[in-house]
């Protein structure tokens, strides 16, 4: 989800549910130890509970970015071991790192003992010909040791060689069964399925073999479906805001990052498919498309955008 989940999505998301676990965009060490760090780290209060996630295999580094980063008041700090792109693997971190699971404990232990706060990981199943159970499991357990008690899994192994990152997350088969099976063996771990999910119905079988379901592309393209889930998975007893109440809370935060410098087309880029499969979301999508760029635009760009809903 790397330049898709940023901040400005974030606060687009909370408000279709108050209560879904948000994580950022993977953000490197050298962004946070060598970079302008407000920058890559700055969030809203409003998008509590909010999981910054880290690409990095230096423990030190590590640990002085989740450091960092409990300071700006993250709740929870994730290791991403699961993204397969060349330019991650180049540096050394993302899926490459699930060949070295004693790196990745190692790493875990730092981020451990230099914050209070959750440290969890994320990663595939396996990858490349590192793809039998039993190599995911061993994995997982010297992790786990490093003391790590929630994964995130990517219910698919990761080719690191000849599959651009797009066909990797749609060529290599889905094992659920694996993730399932793994949460039935180390049942005192928390294990968080990912990859293919598309719905809440899903989502809810999945519940049934794990302990949560991660969406990412899914909630991105159809946000809308957020809007049922504090009620359905939460027992939230109030109703859940429509598509025209989410726009309308949107709008004073629209307004206070336009006057603080931001132009509208970074905001409304992440909410094109907010009425996906109602009539007019196509005229919806447009209207921003055309109008969100141009110079000068605020507010009413939004707004004339919802006229087009039927």
């Amino acid at each position: 989800m790397m330049e898709w989940t940023d901040r400005h999505c974030r606060y687009f998301m909370r408000l279709l549910s108050k209560d879904v676990y948000l994580y950022t965009e993977m953000v490197t060490c050298g962004a946070i130890l060598h970079g302008d760090a407000a920058h890559a780290l700055r969030f809203h209060p409003a998008e509590h509970p909010l999981a910054l996630q880290l690409g990095g295999s230096d423990p030190a580094d590590l640990a002085a970015s989740a450091r960092i980063a409990a300071e700006f008041g993250y709740n929870e700090i994730n290791l991403n071991v699961g993204c397969p792109s060349d330019r991650v693997q180049t540096g050394r971190f993302g899926a490459c790192l699930m060949a070295e699971p004693q790196q990745v404990a190692d790493c875990v232990a730092a981020m451990a003992a230099a914050v209070t706060l959750p440290v969890t990981v994320k990663c595939r199943i396996g990858i490349d010909d590192l793809d039998r159970y039993e190599h995911f499991r061993h994995f997982i357990v010297t992790v786990a040791a490093a003391g790590c008690r929630t994964f995130i899994v990517h219910a698919r192994k990761a080719w690191l060689h000849g599959l651009s990152p797009k066909q990797n997350r749609e060529v290599p088969p889905l094992r659920y069964d694996l993730v399932h099976r793994l949460k039935q063996e180390l049942p005192h771990l928390e294990i968080i399925i990912n990859g293919g999910i598309t719905d809440l119905d899903q989502a809810e079988a999945q519940l049934q073999h794990v302990d949560g379901v991660m969406m990412g592309r899914a909630a991105y393209h159809h946000p809308g479906l957020l809007a049922e889930v504090d009620r359905r998975f939460y027992h939230d007893p109030h109703p859940a805001p429509t598509q025209q109440e989410v726009v309308e809370r949107l709008l004073p935060y629209v307004e206070a990052q336009l006057a603080a410098g931001t132009q509208l087309h970074h905001i409304t880029r992440h909410v094109l498919g907010l009425f996906q499969g109602r009539r007019g979301a196509r005229a919806w999508r447009r209207y921003l498309s055309e109008h969100g760029h141009r110079a000068g635009a605020g507010p009413e760009v939004l707004r004339a955008a919802l006229v087009k809903i039927g």
